[in-house]
Formats: structure tokens, C-alpha cells, sequence
């Protein structure tokens, strides 16, 4: 697998995908057609010289992928909007009056503080808060330590287990699945169709999930050594030290992204383990806006040309077979898919109905 530096996330219906400073988010509309939204921006490495240091800027990093992917969602939910001719309320009125065109930025800057305030509260004090409770009952404070990570991770995979019961949010993680699919698929060698796609694997080393899994192994051992007695100041010594674990954390994927070494592919298990109850299997319509976001932002047909000259890698080779067999099981009528596989890739279609269905 060679690296190729795109990413992104899910939406509501759809997928952003972002390479350098571009980004498009591709959104399944009621209607069936795919609206597609390119974006440019200068990322934060390149205003900031502070935001390209190791260490440092994985906070940076982090901070710009929320920004981002708080407007994109909000992008998605537009074309999802209910009751859009009832009136807003007293308190939108008044807020639309005061901050007038920077309305919708402050709703995304209060949400974005909200948020960050329930995610201290539920993933920082409520596991310090438990663990302290066996203070009396277990003296060792690396034990506690230990505890509270364990806590901490329970209840992340309570969390997902409970959200994901949701049918818009199983959706969001099978817009998840897609989204890694075709990452993977372009990053062994295989031509960007809907086939390829589907056969490729829904987990991804350099995913969000992974991320915040690493942060929370980290975190433990951070706080293992470094100790602190008095509640309060406990509670704000995990606030401070986040930045740092963060950037740690930002390296370490940095390199698993990029690195098939057999001691750093171990350490990324957990996080590939995770990414079972955050990303799920997509349909070939998820798919195809999936390829739609990508195509908008990365010329995946160059950089195969550069990357794999040879054709795809050895598990490329393997999937190719499987999206073959796919392929053949297919209706051609129902499904469109007279033409073959190669031939259809070679030209860069999708290998589905989608041309006659999108815009």
C-alpha cells in the first residue's frame, strides 16, 4: 500500500474528501442526483510555521479537521432541512440581528464549544471521577491510572454502540466505509470503480477512529508517570497534557499511514478493531458518491500511473480477482454493467449506472 495523502470524513448522505488544500463534499440528494462542492483552502502548516512542528502540529491538525468538517456537515444537512418555511424562533431571530451575516459561523463556533465542553465532561472528568471512587479501595496510583483509561475507552464504545443504533447514523458509518474503501482501493494499485471499491477493505490505518483510540492508549501512559494528588488540579493536568498527547498521537498515525512495519501494523490494530463499529459496509449508490467526492480533489488515474507502473500490489492483485468474480455476478441489465470490467475502469466510469443518474 503506497501512501497517497487524501482523507476525509462522513457526512449527512455524502462524503468530503480533502487533499492539500482542496475539498469536496458529495451529497446524495432527495431527488437522487449527486451535488458535488469544491473548496480551496490554505492549511494551517502553511499560515502558521508554528502549525507545521512536529509534535505541535497535530493539535493544529485536529482543530482544522473539525473546522472543516463542521462545514461540510452543515453543507450536507441543507439539502436534509425540515420545515423550511416555519418561522425561526425568538432567541435565532435574535441572534440572525445581532451577528447578521456571521450567523452561521457563530452557530458552528457554539457548537464547536459545546461540544468540546460535553467531551471534557464525559471523556475526562467522568472516568477521573470513577476511578477515584476505588482510591480507598486500591492505593496504587498507576492502578487508578489504569483504570481511568480502561473507563474512558468503555465508555467510547458505549457511546458508538448507543448512536449507532440510529438509522442516520448507521447510514453515516456505511458513508464511513465508503469513504475508506476508496481510499484503500486507490492506495493498491486498483482503478477507481464502483466493483473495486466495494471489495476493498472498510478499515483504514490513518482514520479519525484510530486516531482517537491512540489518544486514549496514550493518554494512559502519560498518565501512569505523571501524577498529581489533588483533585482539581488532576482534572486540569488532563486538559493541559492534551495538546501533547495529541501530538504524539498525530505522529504515530503519521507513520502508520505511510509505514507496512510489522511493530508499528500491531500497534494500529486496536484502532483497525475499532473502526468494526464506526464504519460499515456501504451500497454501490454510497460508493459512487464516494468516487465523486474523490474524483473532484485527486487524480487518481496519474497517480496510479506514477505509484504503479506495474499494475496494482499483491493484495491489489487479490482484490481485483474478487471485484472480477462481483463483477460477473452482476445483472447487466438491471445494473448496467454490459461493458467489462477493465474496459470500464480504463475509461474511469464507475462501473454502475451513476453517469445516467448524477450531475
Amino acid at each position: 500500500m503506497k501512501y497517497s495523502g487524501i482523507g476525509g470524513q462522513a457526512v449527512i448522505e455524502g462524503i468530503m474528501m480533502r487533499n492539500h488544500d482542496r475539498y469536496a463534499v458529495a451529497v446524495r440528494k432527495p431527488d437522487g442526483e449527486i451535488a458535488v462542492d469544491l473548496k480551496t483552502c490554505v492549511p494551517y502548516s502553511e499560515r502558521y510555521k508554528i502549525a507545521s512542528l512536529p509534535l505541535i502540529r497535530g493539535s493544529f491538525s485536529f482543530v482544522e479537521s473539525m473546522v472543516i468538517g463542521m462545514k461540510t456537515l452543515m453543507y450536507s444537512a441543507s439539502f436534509y432541512e425540515d420545515d423550511e418555511d416555519e418561522e425561526p424562533g425568538a432567541f435565532e431571530t435574535w441572534l440572525m440581528k445581532v451577528f447578521g451575516d456571521r450567523f452561521d459561523k457563530v452557530i458552528m463556533g457554539g457548537t464547536l464549544f459545546i461540544s468540546f465542553l460535553l467531551a471534557l465532561l464525559i471523556f475526562m472528568w467522568l472516568p477521573l471521577f470513577l476511578s477515584g471512587l476505588l482510591k480507598s479501595a486500591v492505593s496504587s496510583e498507576t492502578l487508578q491510572a489504569l483504570f481511568e483509561g480502561v473507563i474512558r475507552v468503555a465508555i467510547f464504545i458505549l457511546y458508538i454502540r448507543l448512536v449507532s443504533r440510529t438509522n442516520d447514523i448507521r447510514r453515516t458509518f456505511m458513508y464511513h466505509g465508503a469513504e475508506h474503501k476508496c481510499i484503500n482501493c486507490i492506495e493498491h494499485g486498483l482503478p477507481l470503480c464502483v466493483d473495486n471499491v466495494a471489495v476493498s477493505s472498510k478499515e483504514h490505518k490513518r482514520c479519525g477512529t484510530s486516531f482517537i483510540i491512540i489518544v486514549m492508549m496514550i493518554s494512559i501512559l502519560f498518565f501512569m508517570v505523571i501524577r498529581v494528588h489533588q483533585p482539581l488540579l488532576r482534572l486540569l493536568s488532563r486538559i493541559l497534557l492534551m495538546p501533547v498527547i495529541a501530538g504524539v498521537s498525530y505522529e504515530f498515525l503519521r507513520i502508520a499511514g505511510r509505514s507496512e512495519n510489522p511493530v508499528v501494523n500491531l500497534l494500529s490494530k486496536p484502532g483497525l478493531m475499532m473502526q468494526k463499529l464506526t464504519t460499515y459496509e456501504p451500497d454501490d449508490s454510497m460508493i459512487e458518491v464516494a468516487i465523486r467526492a474523490v474524483e473532484a480533489v485527486f487524480d487518481w488515474k496519474a497517480y496510479e500511473k506514477e505509484q504503479f507502473p506495474d499494475g496494482p500490489d499483491g493484495l491489489g492483485q487479490e482484490l481485483l480477482v474478487k471485484a472480477r468474480a462481483r463483477h460477473s455476478k452482476a445483472d447487466p441489465c438491471s445494473e448496467g454493467r454490459a461493458e467489462s470490467l477493465s474496459e470500464k475502469c480504463e475509461e474511469g466510469t464507475m462501473g454502475s449506472d451513476a453517469e445516467g443518474r448524477t450531475k
